[in-house]
């Protein structure tokens, strides 16, 4: 057991359902598996499942905990700060590529 550490720029959603609610109504939240750190209070751009960006989000509260199944996961909640324009996509989905979710030698 222990916690993993998000990178303090992305947010990854592996849900389209939980995607799309953040965009529809500008607040959301997302499951993860794990003990995971977020960055609560702080501004990161958020990936589709296909590794797109495509808003930025204020994280408002990470909640880990060992669900009824005796899993452990991560509660996100976050509020849609703006829809990124199409070259900040372009440019930050191509950022992240490299930095994050490209191969690693």
């Amino acid at each position: 057991m222990g916690f993993q550490t998000e990178f303090n720029s992305v947010c990854k959603f592996k849900s389209e359902q939980e995607l799309f609610e953040l965009l529809e109504y500008g607040r959301g939240k997302m499951m993860k598996s794990g003990f995971r750190v977020f960055p609560t209070g702080q501004k990161v751009i958020a990936y589709t499942p296909d590794n797109q960006a495509v808003a930025i989000v204020k994280i408002l509260a990470s909640i880990a905990e060992i669900n009824f199944q005796g899993e452990e996961v991560t509660q996100v909640e976050m509020e849609l700060v703006r829809k990124l324009n199409e070259e900040e996509v372009r440019i930050q989905t191509s950022l992240a590529h490299e930095m994050f979710f490209g191969e690693r030698a």
